[in-house]
Parts: structure tokens; sequence; C-alpha cells
């Protein structure tokens, strides 16, 4: 199978070396996605809706590249610098899914996360036929 690298403009460059998403036949594997705005890289500070949209909008860029939807998804993985912060990222997050097709998930908590941010997302999408 060939590898394929996914890359837009329409999300933040990676700040490290590793690439916005790899698709492998028909898998998408997302890079963690934190609240930096594309083109800036800047990130959305103070308000934890606002920054959880923001991961949710860059991720939806990357799947989209890719020929994807949020409908795609089969895999999330969410890290959370303070597991306080669950109620109010689960309320944005689950605007982005319906309960019957919502995607296996798991939320963990860490010490820290790249720039400090209180959240990162990663996702799993495959074609479905």
């Amino acid at each position: 199978m060939k590898k394929e690298i996914i890359y837009t403009k329409n999300a933040p460059e990676p700040i490290g070396p590793y690439n916005q998403a790899v698709k492998i036949g028909k898998t998408l594997y997302v890079s963690g996605q934190i609240p930096l705005i594309p083109g800036k890289m800047e990130l959305v500070n103070g308000d934890l809706e606002k920054e959880t949209i923001q991961v949710m909008k860059n991720l939806e860029a990357i799947i989209l590249k890719a020929n994807m939807t949020f409908d795609n998804i089969v895999k999330t993985t969410i890290f959370l610098s303070d597991m306080g912060n669950f109620e109010i990222i689960n309320k944005i997050y689950g605007k982005y899914f319906d309960s019957e097709n919502a995607p296996a998930r798991e939320t963990v908590e860490v010490s820290n996360l790249p720039k400090y941010v209180r959240l990162e997302i990663s996702v799993i999408a495959s074609e479905i036929d």
C-alpha cells in the first residue's frame, strides 16, 4: 500500500517533525490538533469553547483535504491538561457527531500539552464503502 501525505494550508503547519495526516489505503491518521489559527500560527486563548471549536475546525480542514467528513471518523483521542474541562469540551465536541454515528473515543488527562494548551484531539478516519 502507498502512503499518502495529506497537507492543507487551511490547518496549522506542524510544529514538529510530523505531517498533518497520513493516509494508507482507506484509512486516514490525523495528527493531534491544538487550537492554533492556520496561517497565523497563533493560539486561540482564554475561552475554552473557542479553543475547542478551533481544534475541530483544524481537524475538519484536514479530513476535507482527504475527501472525507466527520462521518468518516471512526476513532478520536482527546488529551486534556485538566479533566475538570471535560464537560465544556465534550459539549462542543458533541455538536460535530450525532450519537448514532459517533466514533469510538478515549479522553485522557495529561500533565502537559504542546504550547501549554488545554486540549489536543487526534482522529482516525476511514473511507466508507
